[in-house]
């Protein structure tokens, strides 16, 4: 049997039904290479400047303009059109000085949006996981793969606070923590995932589960109107409004 691990390319029906594939036009996909987003939550940078934003007509034209280092993610030049982009990243076509965000959407389940170069400079990255390591470092394991090590020492007036699926605000490329955004009622949020994708607006309450994680949150959107879901699915962009747009 052939294995099918070391392949750039998948069947189109074994694509994440986000994905702008035609099964009757294309029979293979770009597979997403190793990066900072499962391929659950990610589309190729080559597919997302093609057939997403439409920068693009061909693959060769794609693959062209990414070896110039014409792109740019979170502030750092990428060559690799199978490079993953996930949600809350930021992508810069930087002849034309234009700025994206990818975002929940719930028609897409996330898309581009146009963002001021003031805003591409900072990202929302929520935290997955805390540890303490060696010297009382504190490691944070973020949403989109990085890790961020916090010294035993900072100044950081939140240190103390920083929790589990609560969210910094960083500075990029520089990854530099300028913000924290905690988990709380009150706190403006964004839903990545499930049947409520792209809800957006402030928690009204948090219903504990056994673990952290099954935790139920009871969303109150703009419209005053509630819906609920999992703890998983929440981002936190906001203490009582969003800190980026959405």
């Amino acid at each position: 049997m052939t294995k099918m691990g070391g392949s750039k390319h998948l069947r189109s029906y074994e694509v994440p039904t986000f994905w702008p594939i035609s099964l009757k036009e294309r029979h293979w996909a770009i597979k997403p290479g190793p990066g900072p987003h499962p391929i659950e939550r990610a589309i190729p940078l080559g597919m997302l400047i093609r057939d997403v934003m439409k920068l693009a007509s061909t693959g060769r034209e794609v693959r062209k303009v990414l070896s110039k280092g014409l792109v740019k993610v979170d502030g750092r030049i990428r060559r690799d059109y199978r490079f993953p982009i996930g949600i809350m990243d930021v992508i810069e076509i930087v002849p034309a000085k234009k700025y994206y965000r990818i975002v929940p959407d719930e028609k897409d389940f996330m898309k581009p949006i146009e963002i001021e170069e003031g805003e591409s400079k900072v990202k929302p990255l929520r935290i997955e996981n805390k540890t303490t390591i060696r010297g009382g470092v504190i490691q944070l394991n973020l949403f989109d793969g990085s890790n961020i090590l916090v010294p035993k020492e900072s100044q950081l007036p939140f240190t103390g606070q920083i929790s589990t699926f609560s969210t910094i605000l960083v500075k990029v490329p520089e990854m530099e923590i300028i913000d924290y955004l905690p988990l709380a009622e009150g706190a403006y949020v964004v839903v990545m995932g499930g049947k409520n994708v792209g809800t957006r607006g402030r928690i009204a309450e948090i219903r504990k589960g056994a673990r952290k994680s099954s935790s139920l949150v009871t969303i109150k959107k703009d419209d005053s109107s509630l819906v609920q879901t999992s703890l998983n699915y929440v981002y936190v962009v906001g203490k009582d409004t969003p800190v980026i747009k959405l």
